[in-house]
C-alpha cells in the first residue's frame, strides 16, 4: 500500500492511527502531522513537498569534458585537491572541490581515500611559533630517476616551513645546514623534534631509549645553544612531520615536472623562490598566540659552532694533520705561534675545514689544504 492508502484507511477508522504508523515505519509524531496535512491540504498535503523546489543547474557536459581532458593530458599525478587548486587558478574553473572530486572518482581519474583505521587522538600545536621546531628527512624520487634527501624544517605552531632543501643523503652536514639557516632568519628556539638517526643520537639495543652519554656532533652544538633535543620514538610519534611529507610527495614532484626541472640544484632554487612560500601561504594555519619565542642569537659564532669539530695538538712546526691532510697555520696577529697547543678541527657544511682556538677562527682551508682565508699577520692591517 501506499502512503495515502494508508492514511485513507486510517481516517476511514478501518486501523488504528498507531497500526498506520508501524505499517508506514514512522512516529506516531509525524503520522499526526500527516493527519493535520491531510485534513488541511488533502492529497497535495502527503505530496513530498522537496521535489517542488527547484533542482540547482547542472554542470555542462562541455565542462566535464575539459575537466577531465585537463586532468588526463596535464595533471594526472597531482592529488585531487592540488588538481582542483590548478583547475580554478590557472585555468579558469567556477567549481567546487567536492564536485571536483565526485566527478574524478566517478570517471575513474582519482582514487577514493581508504579508511584512516582505529582512533588517535591529535596531539595539540604549541601555543606559540618557536616553542617547537620538527626536523626530518625523506628520501623520495623527488625527480624522474633520481632520489634525493628532502630536509625540512617545521615549525610546530603553525606549520610554516622553516627551511626545505635538498641533499644526496640526511646527516650532519644537512641539519647543521639547516639550523644555521633556521637560526639566523629566526633566531633560537626551544626544542627540536628530530627521530633516532644516528646523527642525531646513538641507541646501543632496539628499543631500549638512546645512551645520552654518548654526544653526536648535533647534539653537542644543541646543548651549546640551550635547545632541548626531543627523539621520537617511531614515524607516528612524528605524524606532523609525516603528513607533511605525504603533502609534499603528493605535490612537489608534480610541480618540478611542470615547472621543467630535471636537476636538484634548480630544484633547490625552485623551492626557495616558488614552491615554499606558496606552500606556507596555503597551508599555514594560525598559531594559538601571536607572540614568538624565538630569540635573537647575538655574540655567537654560528659558523663554529654548527660543524663537525675535532680535537688536535699544533705540532713544533705549526702544523696540524687531518685526514691525511696537513694543514699550515699561518701567522696571526693575535698570537706568536700556537705550537703544542689544543685546538678544534672544523668541518663547516660546505666542505671546507678551518681550525679555531679558545672560539676563535685562525684559518681556513679547502678539502685538499689549500689556505682560503686567515686574518692579517702582526704588524699587517687588519
Amino acid at each position: 500500500m501506499t502512503r495515502k492508502e494508508v492514511i485513507v484507511k486510517a481516517m476511514e477508522g478501518r486501523i488504528t492511527w498507531i497500526q498506520a504508523a508501524d505499517i508506514l515505519g514512522i512516529s506516531a509524531r509525524h503520522l499526526r502531522r500527516l493527519r493535520d496535512r491531510w485534513e488541511d491540504q488533502g492529497y497535495d498535503g502527503l505530496q513530498d513537498q522537496r521535489g517542488i523546489v527547484p533542482r540547482r543547474r547542472r554542470i555542462p557536459v562541455p565542462v566535464i569534458e575539459r575537466l577531465c581532458r585537463l586532468r588526463r593530458t596535464r595533471y594526472m599525478d597531482f592529488s585531487i585537491q592540488h588538481f582542483w587548486e590548478k583547475a580554478t587558478e590557472q585555468h579558469g574553473f567556477t567549481l567546487s572541490y567536492t564536485w571536483t572530486r565526485l566527478v574524478l572518482q566517478t570517471a575513474g581519474l582519482a582514487a577514493k581515500a581508504p579508511g584512516r583505521g582505529k582512533y588517535r587522538r591529535k596531539r595539540e600545536r604549541r601555543p606559540m611559533r618557536g616553542m617547537l621546531v620538527h626536523l626530518d628527512a625523506s628520501m623520495h624520487e623527488w625527480l624522474p630517476e633520481q632520489t634525493a634527501d628532502l630536509v625540512v624544517a617545521l615549525d610546530d605552531a603553525d606549520g610554516r616551513m622553516l627551511y626545505a632543501q635538498f641533499w644526496p643523503q640526511e646527516g650532519t652536514a644537512s641539519s647543521f645546514h639547516a639550523l644555521d639557516q633556521v637560526l639566523q632568519h629566526h633566531g633560537r628556539f626551544a626544542e627540536l623534534y628530530t627521530d633516532r638517526g644516528s646523527h642525531f643520537c646513538r641507541t646501543t639495543k632496539a628499543g631500549e631509549p638512546p645512551d645520552d652519554s654518548y654526544d653526536t656532533q648535533v647534539a653537542r652544538a644543541l646543548k651549546a645553544l640551550g635547545i632541548r633535543h626531543i627523539r621520537a620514538r617511531s614515524p607516528e610519534a612524528r605524524g606532523r612531520s609525516e603528513r607533511n611529507f605525504g603533502t609534499l610527495q603528493g605535490r612537489l614532484p608534480q610541480e618540478l615536472r611542470v615547472a621543467g626541472i630535471t636537476d636538484y640544484d634548480a630544484a633547490n632554487t625552485y623551492l626557495a623562490a616558488t614552491f615554499v612560500p606558496d606552500f606556507n601561504r596555503r597551508f599555514t594555519v594560525k598559531p594559538g598566540q601571536p607572540q614568538s619565542a624565538f630569540v635573537p642569537l647575538v655574540g655567537v659564532d654560528l659558523r663554529l659552532l654548527l660543524s663537525r669539530q675535532h680535537e688536535r695538538t699544533v705540532r713544533n712546526d705549526s702544523t696540524i694533520t687531518f685526514e691525511r691532510i696537513v694543514l699550515q697555520l699561518p701567522r696571526t696577529r693575535h698570537r706568536l705561534h700556537y705550537v703544542r697547543c689544543p685546538v678544534l678541527v672544523h668541518e663547516f657544511p660546505d666542505t671546507s675545514l678551518g681550525i679555531s682556538y679558545q672560539g676563535r677562527l685562525l684559518a681556513r682551508y679547502s678539502r685538499q689544504g689549500t689556505l682560503i682565508e686567515a686574518p692579517a699577520a702582526k704588524g699587517q692591517a687588519a
